[in-house]
């Protein structure tokens, strides 16, 4: 099995995290409108950020696949992440493995998390021969829900967050059917 951890798209480098992305996801996870849908709503600082990041990369190391810093090309510019994660607070889709995202608010609206999201895709099937992928959302959360549309995957079911208690959608593709 190939290593791949570097996905190059038209606009867009996807690649492992380096110490001097900390303080840029930090960033982003302090915006409240970045952090609205994710798990209850709340504000990540820079200590919670650079957990985040060591458990991101730890899981790279223990299955494979992980979550990618996205970088802008033209300005090496840390936008984000999108990547492969196992949802394990949510026992009840396992063992799927799940497709996430989120991008600072100043980099919304420009395709970029579809263009991410679908290269990841790409490498989920060719890279890594995962035959199933879903993503799961908060009920609400139209912008994850389109990007999931324009990857081509339908949902699902709809399901309750087991420690919060709010709606959540999973979508799902079969990779089979996917167009790379």
């Amino acid at each position: 099995m190939s290593r791949m951890t570097e996905i190059h798209t038209p606009r867009l480098l996807l690649r492992r995290w380096h110490d001097d992305d900390l303080t840029f996801m930090a960033d982003i996870n302090a915006d409240r409108r970045v952090m609205r849908w994710v798990d209850d709503g709340s504000t990540l600082d820079l200590d919670t950020t650079a957990e985040e990041i060591e458990r991101w990369e730890e899981e790279w190391d223990e299955e494979g696949f992980g979550l990618f810093a996205v970088e802008l090309l033209g300005s090496g510019e840390l936008i984000g992440f999108t990547g492969l994660y196992v949802p394990e607070f949510l026992p009840e889709v396992l063992p799927d493995v799940a497709i996430g995202w989120r991008l600072g608010a100043q980099f919304w609206g420009q395709g970029y998390a579809s263009e991410a999201a679908h290269a990841t895709l790409e490498f989920a099937l060719q890279d890594r021969g995962l035959d199933r992928v879903i993503c799961v959302s908060r009920l609400g959360d139209t912008a994850s829900s389109n990007i999931a549309d324009k990857l081509g995957m339908k949902q699902e079911r709809e399901t309750t967050h087991p420690v919060h208690g709010f709606p959540l959608v999973v979508h799902s593709i079969d990779l089979t059917e996917f167009e790379a």
